[in-house]
Formats: structure tokens, C-alpha cells, sequence
């Protein structure tokens, strides 16, 4: 075989390799075992909390956030009103992709005030129509499951 003819097979040979590993690694994470998530996070048990288990996110007990977010809570149990009615309410897209992908619309975002900040802070609610709760304190980076019973 000649030495160029073994370079093209050792190439498409590497270039396999790869590919055959993405899919694996792929895949691995799709079915990591129960109580961890793809980022790594252990999740809290479940408890039958809406979005627990198909987020792969920690559950965080309503009583445990900051108080400005049970307010927040009860606001939209109550429909409002919204301290910020032209952002409460409306469509949380996901662009971070850090919460289960829905249709549009599916998600709803809410402002948890931040005491002595002059705008409305990075803190929100978000709430998905299946009933899900989920809570960013550092606008949209992280998120927690939120337990509103506890």
C-alpha cells in the first residue's frame, strides 16, 4: 500500500472514530440513570413535582426562594396584577434552552422583584402550561424546579 493511499485510510479511519464517538457520548447523556441531569446537578427527589423528573433540574421548595417569589406565586395564582404588566405574563422562549423544549408559547416568564434594584433584576418565575414552575435567580442561567406545595 502506498504512503498516500495509508494517510487517506488512517484519515477516514480517524474521521469514523469520531463520528462513532459523538453518537455514543450522544446517547449516554440521553439515558444518564435516574436523579442526575446533563449538567450534572443531582436532583432533589421528585415528590411529584411537575417538570422534576423531564427537566433533570434540582428541586428547590417554594419557602426556600427568596420571599419576593411566594409573593410573585400568589400573584399568579390570582392572575395578577403584575408589577410589571408589559413583562409579566408574556412568552419565555427557552433561547438558553435550559429548560425541556416545547412549542412556543408553552412557557410564561414573571418578575421576582429584587429589593434596591432600580429595574426589574434578573430574578423570574417561569411557569409552563403543563404546570411547571421553575425559578432563575441570574436571569435565565441556572434554573431550579420549584415545589410550590412546600
Amino acid at each position: 500500500m502506498s504512503p498516500g493511499r495509508r494517510l487517506t485510510v488512517a484519515l477516514v479511519g480517524l474521521i469514523a472514530l469520531v463520528v462513532v464517538g459523538w453518537f455514543v457520548k450522544d446517547n449516554v447523556s440521553r439515558t444518564a440513570p435516574s436523579g442526575s441531569s446533563p449538567t450534572g446537578t443531582i436532583s432533589a427527589s421528585t415528590g411529584g413535582v411537575p417538570g422534576a423528573k423531564s427537566s433533570g433540574l434540582e428541586v428547590q421548595a417554594l419557602s426556600k426562594l427568596p420571599p419576593e417569589a411566594a409573593k410573585t406565586w400568589k400573584l399568579i395564582e390570582s392572575k395578577g396584577p403584575f408589577p410589571y404588566p408589559r413583562n409579566d405574563g408574556v412568552t419565555f422562549e427557552n433561547r438558553e434552552k435550559r429548560l425541556p423544549q416545547q412549542k412556543s408559547g408553552y412557557y410564561k416568564e414573571y418578575t421576582v422583584p429584587t429589593p434596591g434594584s432600580p429595574d426589574r433584576g434578573a430574578r423570574r418565575l417561569i411557569t409552563g402550561s403543563s404546570s411547571e414552575v421553575f425559578y432563575t435567580g441570574d436571569h435565565y442561567s441556572t434554573f431550579v424546579v420549584v415545589d410550590v406545595s412546600k
